[in-house]
């Protein structure tokens, strides 16, 4: 019997698939009983798909050298390392449907793949495409597009947030924020915590915080050095001067109590050693003096532009959005702002290349218990076209406050934990509106001295989200090249630029600066 390609394979079982259910539609067929004519379909068929499958495999084929380059990318780009450590390849042609996979233990993928099936739900028994690795010649031959299944992750397109939404609750958010003038904070409390009411259900992205991105990218780096038989390899570590990881705090201004409180907030941040940035809403919120805008940057705080007027509505069409754009870039300019942040953190990160703005901080790394669900899956900045996002990477001091009803901050130091794990970006959005009271100004004083004293012991750099958006653009254009028995970063701004190697211990991936092994 002559043997089956893989996609014959799959075809054979396709049809046996169908016999199956049409007898058990009719019990009264049997294979005996069923006529030449059928069957003589089905061989056609089959004969018919065969072809189509080698006419596409052809072109699969003539294409596969170009796509290379774009399966290393976003492994590429978090490690700024030499293309010569990866050869990615695809192992056939990817499916034309999306949907839910697992690779290996710890990530959910969304998106295209060529093996296995796909799911509807992440919460679903998954197939798990980490076993359809192959390694062939030094290369790593794939069954999905890990460039495309990142950026499906970024991008939250696995969520569909919006496409999603019922005319009903469309309805109901929109009649929300028409009434929220009129309500109070503890009726809006309890619409939020009964919106959130089913959080604790949600499987994916992982609570409280998802690397999925980053367990991706170290697995392919892993299985590529075993592929090409390195133990350690050279890359551009992720922070300036050798930091661990990265912190930015960020201050949103919601309403006139909490722009009278900015200066005492202010104070409180000077007293721990920190700097953030405040988001001011340009209109209908409150007053914004050229005054307070000018005090914020003298005492070195920096000002963001915080949605229009937070009124919920900024993403209700593509024409609404794109008329408020321009209005928004040009308060931007006037302010100096480089960074922007939507309020309520809605987003639709397709439509950003309206922004004029150097970075945004709209999305957050996993949304449960906000009221657009999701999250990005990632404690790492990424490009979105040209805007750099800085991802909210710990739970809100409002939802950690209002909607758990916390008063501790164990919930932020376990969230520190897990991305200190990953050298991620810590990113926390503290309001100067929910701190006014002794109990929550307490709890923030807290947080500001539990990282004040993890600084110190993990090196980690505080700054604020412009000098991040500075740093990370300049890394984007680095490399690692040969010099004579060693390596060396090669691109502008290298100054505070340190070169480090992973290396695989007891097969797991481990990190280390060149400075603290006294090589290079």
């Amino acid at each position: 019997m002559p043997q089956l390609s893989i996609f014959e394979h799959h075809i054979a079982v396709h049809y046996k698939r169908g016999l199956r259910k049409l007898l058990s539609l009719d019990p009264r067929l049997r294979p005996q009983e069923m006529g030449t004519e059928l069957i003589a379909t089905l061989e056609v068929n089959l004969g018919r798909q065969r072809k189509l499958y080698v006419e596409s495999e052809v072109f699969f084929s003539e294409s596969a050298a170009e796509n290379t380059g774009m399966l290393n990318q976003a492994v590429n780009e978090r490690y700024r390392c030499s293309e010569k450590f990866f050869d990615l390849v695809l192992s056939e042609q990817l499916s034309s449907d999306e949907g839910f996979f697992r690779f290996g233990p710890n990530a959910i993928c969304y998106g295209r793949s060529c093996s296995g099936a796909r799911g509807s739900q992440p919460e679903f028994l998954l197939y798990d495409a980490m076993k359809d690795v192959l390694v062939d010649d030094g290369k790593l031959s794939l069954p999905f597009d890990p460039t495309e299944i990142i950026d499906n992750l970024r991008m939250e397109h696995y969520a569909n947030t919006w496409a999603m939404e019922s005319s009903f609750k469309h309805f109901l958010r929109r009649l929300y924020y028409h009434l929220r003038p009129l309500t109070s904070l503890t009726m809006r409390k309890q619409i939020q915590k009964f919106h959130s009411r089913n959080w604790k259900e949600r499987s994916f992205p992982k609570w409280p915080v998802d690397t999925t991105v980053e367990d991706i990218c170290e697995a392919l780096l892993l299985m590529s050095m075993g592929a090409k038989g390195l133990k350690r390899i050279p890359f551009v570590w992720f922070w300036p001067d050798g930091a661990s990881s990265c912190l930015t705090i960020g201050h949103d201004v919601e309403t006139k109590i909490g722009r009278d409180h900015c200066a005492d907030l202010m104070d409180v941040d000077d007293s721990f050693g920190i700097k953030a940035a405040f988001g001011i809403v340009p209109e209908k919120r409150y007053e914004v003096s050229s005054s307070l805008l000018n005090l914020m940057r003298t005492r070195g705080f920096e000002v963001v532009i915080q949605d229009l007027n937070h009124d919920g509505r900024l993403f209700d069409s593509k024409t609404e959005f794109l008329r408020r754009a321009k209005i928004i870039n040009r308060y931007g300019r006037e302010y100096g702002a480089k960074g922007f942040r939507a309020a309520i953190l809605y987003r639709k990160s397709d439509w950003y290349n309206a922004l004029d703005f150097a970075f945004d901080m709209s999305v957050p790394n996993v949304a449960h218990l906000d009221p657009q669900h999701g999250g990005c899956c990632t404690v790492m900045p990424y490009f979105i076209g040209d805007v750099l996002e800085l991802p909210v990477t710990a739970t809100q001091d409002y939802t950690l406050f209002h909607v758990l009803g916390e008063r501790s901050i164990d919930l932020w130091k376990a969230q520190v934990d897990l991305i200190l794990r990953k050298n991620g970006l810590m990113s926390f959005i503290v309001h100067p509106d929910y701190v006014i009271d002794h109990d929550t100004l307490s709890v923030y004083k807290d947080l500001l001295g539990y990282l004040r004293e993890l600084r110190e012991k993990a090196l980690i750099w505080c700054a604020l989200p412009s000098d991040v958006d500075s740093w990370w653009k300049a890394r984007s254009k680095m490399s690692v090249v040969k010099d004579g028995q060693s390596w060396r970063i090669e691109g502008d701004d290298t100054g505070r630029a340190v070169l480090a190697y992973a290396t695989i211990v007891d097969g797991k991936l481990v990190y280390d600066l060149a400075q603290a092994l006294g090589t290079g």
